[in-house]
């Protein structure tokens, strides 16, 4: 049941790294969500793999913020990415055109 609440927690953090972190227009609105979800599963398991109790304050906290780091991370470097790419598009096709 807790995994249930880490993953929930990790898709919450993401949503809130898309709606933080600029160049939202040229990303998926899903794809903060899905990494942090994803992270902080990925985190939880491994951390109560390591015997690390459920009801502990600091495997909550490890999988919330390292799924929002990875998360932020994820969002701001594709922003940036898509928007070069994009701006390369642009000038590659206005170079063709003239």
């Amino acid at each position: 049941m807790e995994l249930l609440f880490a993953v929930l927690g990790g898709l919450i953090v993401g949503a809130i790294a898309h709606v933080v972190v600029p160049w939202r227009s040229s990303r998926g609105s899903l794809l903060g969500p899905a990494v942090g979800g994803i992270v902080a599963a990925v985190l939880w398991e491994a951390l109560t793999w390591a015997g690390w109790q459920y009801d502990a304050t600091w495997i909550w906290v490890v999988a919330l913020v390292g799924a929002g780091v990875v998360a932020l991370v994820t969002e701001w470097v594709l922003g940036k990415r898509r928007t070069a790419a994009d701006a390369a598009y642009y000038e590659r096709v206005k170079a063709q055109g003239a």
